[in-house]
This record gives C-alpha cells, structure tokens and sequence, in this order.
C-alpha cells in the first residue's frame, strides 16, 4: 500500500515536498506552548491524502501556483484541527499511534490549539483576499459540524435510515475531500461548472471512503487498530447494519435492535450480530453501494483527457476502495 501511495504522489512529488515546509509555516506563531504542539502535530501527520487530492486536482484542471499551496495548508488545517477536537470529544489518547494532544497537553490545551488552526486557514485567506476559498472552507467547517451533531442526535434514538446515514457521511467525512477538490480546481480560476464538477468527484470519493471504513468493523482481518465491533459497541448505526435490520423480519429486528441498544458491550452478542449482517447480505449491499459512489467518480474523472494526473486520480480511488487500513 505504501507504493500505491508513493504512485499516487509521483505527478506531484515537487509540490508535496514543497507543501510541507508552507504547511509548517501556516501554523507558526509567537507563543511558545503553541509551537510546540505544531511541531508535534507536523511529526506525527498522516499520510497527506487531502494535500495530494488538492494538487492533482489543481493539475487535473490547470496549474499548481500559490494559491493552490495556501488553499492546501487551509484544508490542512482544518483538518488537523477537527481531529484536535474529535480526540477531546472522543476522549481518544491515541492518534496513529502516537499520543494525541489532549493526552499530552490536556483537554482545554488541546481545544485551544484546534481554535488556533481553525483561525489559522481564515486568516490565510483574507490575508490573501482568497474569498473564493473563504467562502468554500466556511461552508466545509459549517456541514461537517452539522454531520457531527446530526449524527450525535440520531444516535442517542437509533433512528437512522440508509438517507440520513447518507446525509451524515456527506457532511462528515465527503464535505471535506469534496472541498480539496474543488479549492485545486478554484485556485485555477476555473468556471463554476467546472468547480462543482470537482466537488462532486470529491463527495463520491468520500462517501466510498467512509464506506470502507465502515466495513472495518465487520471484518476479522482487521487492520486498522480499532477492534472489530467497537461501531456496534458505540451504538454507531452503518450501512451494512441499517440495511440488514431493514430487510430482517420482526422478530430478528427486535432481538437485533436490542443488542445494539443493551447488550453492545456483551462480546457475545457483538459477534453474533456480525455474523448476522454477513449472512443477511449486509455487507455485500454496503460494497456494491461503495463502488457505485466510485464508479461515479470515475465517470466524471473519465471526461478529462488521459494524463499522469488522470492515472494518479484513478489510482487514488482504487486504493481508497481497496486499502487495508
């Protein structure tokens, strides 16, 4: 997997190297505490794929200038901030392995540090009169707080349909690739017809992104660090289980309904349910929609002409769909 990521990089190997030093830059300040902790945010980073989806779309439709590098620290960012704040909402000591910062530096520490890049990727814009990429980032913060909440309020009643799961998906995890789609294409000064094209090539790959990572959950070669189960564990209702208690019969709804509901912490019964959704076809209906959602963006990537950036992108959504972790 590492060479696919490597394969993926190759068109914009320059820009990347590039990017990290400007990336670093964006977060710098004048408070001693604070550069610490984006010293430590800047070592343990992950593989970079919002960066990379920013500049081979900014290729895809155009050229990489600085706009295009201030519209990927911007995503950064943000990104890096949301996670900031999940791991205190989660009270998650561990991110990649490596401790995160509200177990380092403490919850107030931690949710000050992700205010501080949150006005970070704000300030590099109007610094910048980049309002155009103001106006998509606002948006980006705006819908994936929204999922958060939408998603915190359907799980308290168990209530989600396959829509709303949809709807949350979107806002959470889609919104954000969607938004390095569209700023790569924006920082060109494309049209508007051409920037929602690369928003919506963006969106199908983060909803087959988070798909995958919903199957996770269901699979005993997990690889991924977090335990099979633990979605079912924290009452997290995903496609393969919304479709198998929709298309169960009454009794096997409710037995299965109250697992969730009471016994998620019985082992047993987790297992149990797993081995359900398997059998009911639960997880075969969650990859054939995962692949639909690529198969849409490979429609849309299939309008440009052939290219390395092309091939990158292509290569981008296999692996999406295809990765172990």
């Amino acid at each position: 997997m590492a060479n696919t990521v490597e394969e993926i990089k190759r068109p914009i190997n320059e820009e990347m190297k590039l990017f990290e030093q400007k990336f670093y830059e964006s977060m710098q300040s004048k408070v001693p505490l604070l550069d610490k902790v984006t010293r430590f945010i800047v070592t343990t980073k992950g593989k970079q794929m919002r960066p990379m989806f920013v500049f081979l779309c900014a290729k895809l439709t155009g050229e990489v200038n600085e706009k295009t590098y201030r519209g990927a620290s911007m995503i950064e960012l943000i990104h890096t901030a949301t996670l900031v704040h999940d791991d205190v909402v989660d009270e998650s000591f561990k991110r990649r392995n490596f401790f995160s910062i509200n177990a380092l530096w403490k919850n107030k520490i931690a949710v000050l540090v992700g205010d501080f890049l949150l006005s970070k990727a704000v300030l590099l814009s109007t610094d910048h009169k980049d309002y155009d990429l103001l106006s998509v980032i606002s948006r980006t913060i705006r819908e994936m707080s929204e999922g958060e909440l939408l998603q915190l309020e359907k799980a308290r009643k168990l209530d989600i349909t396959e829509d709303v799961y949809y709807e949350i998906i979107r806002q959470k995890t889609a919104t954000l690739i969607a938004a390095c789609c569209e700023i790569g294409a924006v920082s060109n000064g494309v049209d508007d017809n051409l920037a929602k094209k690369m928003m919506d090539f963006g969106t199908y790959t983060g909803m087959a992104f988070q798909i995958k990572d919903d199957l996770f959950d269901y699979l005993s070669s997990n690889v991924i660090g977090k335990p099979v189960g633990i979605d079912i564990k924290e009452q997290k209702m995903t496609l393969p289980l919304i479709h198998t208690l929709k298309t169960a019969n009454e009794t096997d709804r409710k037995y299965y309904f109250n697992t969730i509901k009471r016994y998620n912490n019985d082992q047993k019964r987790v297992k149990e349910l797993i081995a359900f959704v398997k059998s009911s076809g639960g997880l075969d209906y969650a990859i054939g929609v995962m692949k639909d959602f690529q198969q849409k963006a490979k429609d849309i990537l299939n309008e440009f002409p052939d290219s390395e950036v092309r091939r990158s992108l292509h290569t981008m959504l296999d692996y999406v769909i295809e990765r172990k972790f």
